[in-house]
């Protein structure tokens, strides 16, 4: 079996994130690994040109921010217990793109991905994050599927 010393898991605070980052702190307590917590904010859509009461399009862009930060730091707080070895990470983009980027980045021997489980047209209509990055990245990647 290979030994990890930098495992990434990407999380979106869902359930099913959360059954994923519980599988990789596990994973990253056994091998003594690092734990990078990635969060990645979907790229909004451009609003320019609409009309958006209120608020400027960079004023939500650094509201969107300063929100997934607080949810890091709080999902960090709780979910991280007696394990100082972690990195929290907060980038903008495509999520399967950044996934597979800042694992290549920081040098992650695995990649930890929750799954929806979606199927049918929902699969159809939304794709699978995890499925996109599991067919494209070079670094092996562990999906846990959330229980129902």
């Amino acid at each position: 079996m290979n030994k990890f010393s930098t495992v990434l898991v990407a999380i979106d605070f869902s359930d099913s994130s959360d059954n994923a980052f519980q599988m990789a702190l596990s994973l990253a307590k056994t091998f003594s690994a690092q734990l990078l917590v990635l969060h990645v904010i979907n790229e909004p859509v451009d609003l320019r040109g609409f009309y958006v009461p209120h608020i400027s399009f960079a004023r939500l862009e650094e509201e969107i921010e300063e929100g997934a930060q607080k949810m890091m730091e709080s999902f960090c707080r709780t979910h991280i217990v007696d394990f100082e070895d972690f990195q929290e990470l907060i980038v903008a983009g495509l999520p399967y793109e950044e996934i597979i980027a800042q694992a290549a980045e920081k040098s992650a021997d695995l990649i930890v991905l929750g799954t929806h489980g979606r199927s049918g047209l929902d699969h159809v209509l939304f794709g699978s994050t995890a499925e996109k990055v599991v067919r494209k990245s070079t670094v092996p990647v562990l999906t846990v599927r959330l229980e129902e």
